[in-house]
C-alpha cells in the first residue's frame, strides 16, 4: 500500500499572548482551581488578525520550502474552521491566492467543531490513497480563534466565562499531506469512529460560543473510550498501554486531557494510581507542551498536540502515536501513525518553540483594550480598516520581529464591501 501522511507541518500561534495565572489573579478567581486547568498561556487575536491570516502565516513556511514543481502538485486545499467569515465563500480561496498556488486545485472549507482538522487530514489521506492523481499533494489548514461577544450589560455568551476565557486560544496548523510522510505516517485503516447527537457546545451566533461545560466533558470522555474500543475491533491486538509509545488528545485544556487519560487507564489497564501519573508524564505530557502555550484552537488543537509530541518526544527508534480527536455535537475518532527521528529533525527546523517565544506578552490593560475592540472585525463586517494604532507597542513589535528575522507575515488590511484585503509585513 502507498505510504501516506504528513510530509511537512507548521504551527502559527499568533502575535500576542497572555499569562493564564496573571489573568486569573486579575479576574480575582480561585487560582488553585486554575492550576487544575494545566494552562500557561493563551494566544490572543488582534483586530487585524483573522482565520485567513492565521492560516496563511501557518502555511507559508511550509510552501516556501517547496520547489515550484512540488508546489504545483498541490491539488487539494482544505480549510478546517468553525470561525468562518462568510456563509458561502470559502476562506480557502483567499489562502490559495495569497500563497500563490496552482489554479488546478480543489478548494473548500469544512466545519465539524473541533473534529474539523482530523476530518480534513483524513480526507486528504484518502485523496492521496485513491491515486487518481499519482504524486499529488494536499494542503490541510486548521485555523480558528476565540473571540467573546460581550453584551451591553457586560455578560458574555459562553459556557462558563470565568473558566472558558483562559482556555480559548487563536492560531493555525498547516499540514502538507502526500506520499512522502516524513513527519508522520498514518496507519491506514487503523481508525475508530464514534458519533452521536449531543448539544454540548455550539456557536449559535458567529462570534461567541455557548453550551454546557459538564455535558461536554462527559461526551468527550465517552467518545474517547468508545472510539478507542472501535479502533481495538479493527486493529487486532491493540493494547492502550503498550501499543502507543505516545498519545495525543484534542486539548480544550490540559486538565481535561489528564482526566481522560486517567479514565482510559482505569478502564483498559490494571495499573495503580502512581503508575498512571507516571504514564501520563511519559506518554501524554509531551503533547501538552504547545497546547499549554496557545490554548484551544478548536480543529487544530489535536494537531498542535501531535506537533508538540513529535518535537518534545524521544524518537531513537520509530514510535507509534495514538491520536484522539473530538468535536462537539459530536464526532470523534481515534487513529494512529508512526514518527521517527528524521521527521522530528525536520519539524524542529520549523522553529515552532522559538516562534512561540517571540510573541508579545500583553499586559492586562492591553488585553482589556483588545477585548473592547474585538467587535470591530467580525462575521458580517461590511467596511472597516483595522486599527494598528490601537496598541502601538504591539504593532511595533510585529514590525521589529519580522524585520529582524527577514521573514514576512500577513495581516488583514481592510474590509471593503465585505471583501477582505490582506497585506504582507516585514
Amino acid at each position: 500500500m502507498t505510504p501516506v501522511g504528513i510530509e511537512a507541518m507548521n504551527l502559527y500561534g499568533g502575535s500576542t499572548f497572555v499569562d493564564v495565572m496573571e489573568l486569573a489573579a486579575y479576574r480575582q478567581l480561585d487560582t488553585a482551581r486554575f492550576d487544575n486547568l494545566l494552562m500557561k498561556h493563551k494566544s490572543v487575536a488582534l483586530p487585524y488578525e483573522d482565520p485567513v491570516s492565521f492560516a496563511i502565516n501557518a502555511a507559508k513556511p511550509v510552501i516556501d520550502q517547496l520547489s515550484e514543481a512540488e508546489k504545483d502538485r498541490i491539488e487539494l486545499l482544505i480549510t478546517c474552521s468553525e470561525s468562518g467569515i462568510d456563509f458561502g465563500k470559502s476562506m480557502s480561496t483567499y489562502i490559495h491566492h495569497y500563497l500563490g498556488l496552482n489554479r488546478n486545485c480543489r478548494l473548500f472549507e469544512l466545519k465539524q467543531a473541533c473534529y474539523s482538522g482530523t476530518a480534513g487530514l483524513q480526507m486528504a489521506v484518502n485523496f492521496i490513497l485513491s491515486q487518481v492523481s499519482p504524486g499529488a499533494k494536499a494542503l490541510v489548514i486548521a485555523t480558528d480563534l476565540s473571540r467573546f461577544l460581550v453584551t451591553e450589560d457586560g455578560d458574555a455568551l459562553t459556557m462558563d466565562w470565568a473558566f472558558f476565557e483562559p482556555s480559548g486560544g487563536a492560531g493555525a496548523v498547516a499540514l502538507l499531506v502526500s506520499e512522502k510522510p516524513e513527519i508522520f505516517q498514518l496507519d491506514v485503516g487503523a481508525n475508530g469512529y464514534y458519533s452521536f447527537e449531543v448539544f454540548d457546545t455550539c456557536r449559535p451566533i458567529p462570534d461567541s460560543e455557548a453550551g454546557n461545560a459538564d455535558l461536554s466533558l462527559l461526551s468527550y470522555l465517552d467518545c474517547c473510550d468508545q472510539s478507542f474500543q472501535e479502533y481495538q475491533k479493527r486493529v487486532t491486538g491493540t493494547d492502550y498501554r503498550t501499543t502507543f509509545q505516545y498519545l495525543c488528545f484534542h486539548t480544550p485544556f490540559g486538565g481535561m486531557v489528564k482526566g481522560a487519560h486517567r479514565n482510559m487507564m482505569r478502564k483498559h489497564t490494571d495499573i495503580k494510581r502512581d503508575e498512571i501519573n507516571q504514564d501520563f508524564h511519559q506518554r501524554v505530557q509531551p503533547g501538552l507542551t504547545y497546547c499549554q502555550r496557545v490554548g484551544n484552537i478548536m480543529g487544530a488543537t489535536v494537531l498542535v498536540s501531535l506537533a508538540s509530541t513529535i518535537e518534545q518526544g524521544v524518537f531513537d527508534v520509530p514510535k507509534r502515536i495514538g491520536c484522539f480527536s473530538y468535536g462537539s455535537g459530536c464526532c470523534s475518532e481515534f487513529y494512529s501513525g508512526v514518527a521517527m527521528a528524521s521527521g522530528q529533525q525536520k519539524l524542529k527546523a520549523m522553529q515552532l518553540e522559538k516562534n512561540l517565544d517571540s510573541r508579545y506578552q500583553l499586559s492586562m490593560g492591553e488585553y482589556e483594550t483588545l477585548l473592547e475592540g474585538s467587535n470591530e472585525v467580525k462575521f458580517g463586517t461590511r467596511n472597516v480598516v483595522p486599527n494598528t494604532g490601537l496598541l502601538p507597542g504591539v504593532w511595533q513589535s510585529i514590525i521589529d520581529n519580522t524585520t529582524g528575522k527577514g521573514t514576512k507575515r500577513i495581516f488583514l488590511k481592510e474590509i471593503k464591501e465585505f471583501y477582505r484585503q490582506y497585506e504582507w509585513v516585514g
